[in-house]
């Protein structure tokens, strides 16, 4: 991804693009009816709308061309969640996600509500409406946020690890789970978590 980056004065001039299947009849065990039929609402709506840039085209210049985008669309796939979703917050284009039961990862480091689009399954067939309709100021804000390093910072697993990046939220999030009191969570504006702080019980091998 990092070998993608375009200059960031570069226009947007794309307003929403998305590349993938559409249908996958040959996989689906729905017969076609790929993703509750989401995927298919989007073609089906907006393949000639001149708004959408969409295709199941995968050119060598995805990463680019998302970069040049002002909305990705996120839809469900065979799960809810989608690569898109990293590579929005990335390259900085809003994320439009279209995944009803989906669970977001690193809310604590992310706030997805306000740098994304939720839109309801059912309703893509409005999702022109819906995304025209977003005020100049609220996109700028939106991608405002995304072009905080922090937040891309923890979608990514650099090598060596990095304080902030995605194996350092993993953790953050597996230790939530750990049966010890609320004292010894990482709390907002910390940055290192005490792993001693617990019952002395928390702490023999599994």
């Amino acid at each position: 991804m990092q070998a993608h980056l375009i200059p960031p004065d570069i226009p947007r001039s794309i307003f929403v693009y998305f590349r993938g299947l559409f249908y996958d009849v040959g996989n689906d065990p729905e017969g076609g009816y790929y993703a509750r039929g989401a995927r298919a609402s989007v073609w089906e709506n907006f393949k000639d709308n001149p708004l959408f840039d969409i295709s199941t085209e995968h050119p060598t210049t995805y990463y680019e061309d998302m970069q040049r985008a002002v909305f990705c669309l996120c839809p469900l796939g065979w799960a809810p969640w989608s690569p898109r979703l990293v590579e929005g917050v990335i390259f900085g284009c809003i994320p439009v996600i279209i995944a009803d039961d989906i669970v977001l990862p690193f809310a604590d480091a992310i706030p997805w509500e306000d740098i994304g689009v939720f839109v309801a399954e059912k309703d893509v067939p409005k999702l022109d409406t819906i995304l025209a309709s977003i005020p100049p100021e609220d996109i700028l804000r939106k991608q405002r946020l995304l072009a905080n390093p922090s937040m891309k910072q923890a979608m990514l697993f650099p090598q060596p690890a990095q304080s902030g990046d995605a194996f350092h939220q993993i953790l953050n999030g597996l230790a939530r789970k750990l049966p010890h009191d609320k004292s010894v969570y990482l709390r907002p504006g910390e940055k290192i978590l005490n792993w001693t702080a617990g019952p002395v019980g928390d702490l023999k091998p599994w």
